[in-house]
């Protein structure tokens, strides 16, 4: 295994570390988890990284990996921020490894394709699978090329709905939870178990080179972590979500080591008290959704309380920098977690140095 040092990217990698196991046990050291991103020279280059590289250029890998040392030489990584090389093959790829064809459109990959129930029937783990061995191929690469300077997460697997909804087409998948309850049903304990043997045969490949682990979220956990989610359920009424999320949400919160949902938008709202049912789940990531007000406003406070009250740890991402002050003073420091991006290196260090002081 390489010795995670992340210099030259991140000469406080250690502190870091200990913070992020801290904050998993619900513990607080100094200061709640902060992620304070910057750019060390004004301005990120024109070579700043893409992060459709890898769909984009599949023949040339090293594109992508390049671009992302580029990034990585330009960034100043605050706090809890780290270089995180997420596998971006499109939300919810683990679709492609099970028989849906991808299609990358721009700065997206759509994977809906639907199949009968017959032919859902019979899914397989394939070794052979094109997107599965590009998968491995882009974790091994950019492992060799990072010796330790950079974190190579986890690709996104995708929500076990999500990923059926890209098998039978969202608008089947709507109208086969009044008509094929039990088809779904076993659709998705199909897809929950294929879910574990790909996230165990990638994490594989990184534990061997890797301390800990990470995923698209941009957070480290020194065991088996991953963001869980379930997008269709914005389309769900609470019972549904009881009957056709919930227990497929808990099966990988009780086989994984860490997990933060990932809750996405007013449509997942009336799931609240479902998901914090669920005792072994860690934490919960808020995505306000577009139109909406931003992570830092009192109109989510309500949430965040009832979330915390709950001893689950509270994930806000893109908090702006000139409310962490606020979010600091207003909400309890115990399982928190900030991310915010500042102008200049230096505003992120004040933010950091205030945040000891609240």
């Amino acid at each position: 295994m390489e010795g995670l040092r992340l210099t030259p990217f991140k000469e406080d990698w250690s502190e870091a570390k200990e913070r992020f196991k801290a904050w998993w046990d619900g513990e607080v050291i100094d200061r709640p988890v902060i992620q304070a991103f910057a750019p060390i020279k004004g301005l990120i280059s024109a070579g700043a990284w893409d992060g459709w590289s890898f769909m984009r250029y599949p023949e040339d890998l090293t594109i992508g990996i390049r671009g992302f040392e580029r990034v990585c030489e330009e960034t100043f990584y605050g706090g809890e921020a780290f270089p995180n090389l997420h596998i971006n093959l499109g939300p919810g790829v683990m679709a492609a490894y099970v028989g849906a064809v991808p299609r990358f459109i721009s700065e997206t990959v759509w994977f809906e394709t639907p199949k009968s129930w017959t032919e859902l029937r019979s899914l397989e783990y394939d070794l052979d699978n094109r997107w599965w061995r590009l998968t491995q191929q882009v974790a091994s690469m950019a492992l060799k090329v990072s010796k330790g300077r950079f974190i190579v997460g986890t690709t996104d697997l995708g929500g076990i709905l999500d990923v059926a909804a890209s098998l039978r087409g969202s608008n089947n998948l709507i109208l086969d939870l009044f008509k094929h309850p039990g088809e779904v049903k076993d659709l998705c304990g199909q897809l929950v178990d294929l879910w574990h043997r790909y996230y165990e045969g990638l994490h594989s490949i990184i534990a061997a080179r890797m301390e800990g682990s990470s995923a698209w979220m941009g957070l480290w956990s020194p065991k088996r972590w991953y963001p869980i989610q379930c997008d269709f359920s914005a389309m769900m009424s609470p019972k549904q979500f009881q009957e056709f999320a919930l227990p497929y949400l808990r099966e990988q919160c009780q086989r994984l080591d860490h997990t933060v949902y990932h809750w996405d938008g007013p449509g997942q709202i009336p799931h609240l008290n479902h998901l914090l049912s669920i005792p072994e789940l860690n934490g919960i990531q808020w995505t306000p959704g577009a139109g909406q007000p931003g992570v830092d406003s009192l109109a989510w406070f309500p949430l965040y309380r009832k979330i915390q009250e709950k001893g689950k740890l509270l994930v806000l991402l893109g908090a702006d920098r000139r409310s962490v002050r606020f979010l600091l003073k207003e909400l309890p420091h115990k399982g928190l977690l900030i991310r915010t991006s500042c102008i200049t290196e230096e505003e992120a260090r004040s933010i950091l140095e205030d945040a000891e002081k609240i």
